[in-house]
């Protein structure tokens, strides 16, 4: 049986540790094969939405003991997360780049969604039990 780790820090969120790695294998493996006609659309896509996750998971961590503080933050992460899984589609769809690394990515992207909703289920559960 694995052993559940407290929650100390945003850092030790599962979906924070997954989304900060996608990230970094899209700026690594994604973007570089992008075409320039993408530079300012897709590609400045891409590169907003897939930095604005873990961003928002960590903002909103810091800001948990607001009522909807960290329910807000999880939502707007849930909206940057679907905006990175439509433009992954379209990177591979539009030009055929990485294919495997890209269904890699909307692998972990799906799962980040899933993990997003039910962390912010659960939280709004726990803030209600605590009132």
């Amino acid at each position: 049986m694995e052993e559940k780790i407290p929650i100390r820090s945003f850092k030790d969120l599962e979906v924070y540790q997954n989304s900060y790695k996608a990230m970094l294998l899209i700026y690594k493996e994604v973007l570089p094969a992008l075409p320039e006609i993408e530079k300012y659309d897709l590609k400045d896509q891409l590169r907003r939405s897939t930095k604005a996750i873990p961003r928002l998971i960590a903002e909103g961590y810091a800001k948990r003991h607001q009522k909807a503080g960290f329910q807000k933050y999880l939502d707007d992460a849930m909206g940057e997360s679907n905006e990175t899984v439509v433009g992954l589609e379209q990177c591979r769809d539009l030009y055929n780049i990485k294919i495997k690394t890209i269904e890699d990515l909307l692998d972990i992207y799906d799962k980040t969604g899933r993990q997003l909703y039910n962390l912010s289920k659960r939280w709004s559960e726990f803030k209600n039990t605590r009132k």
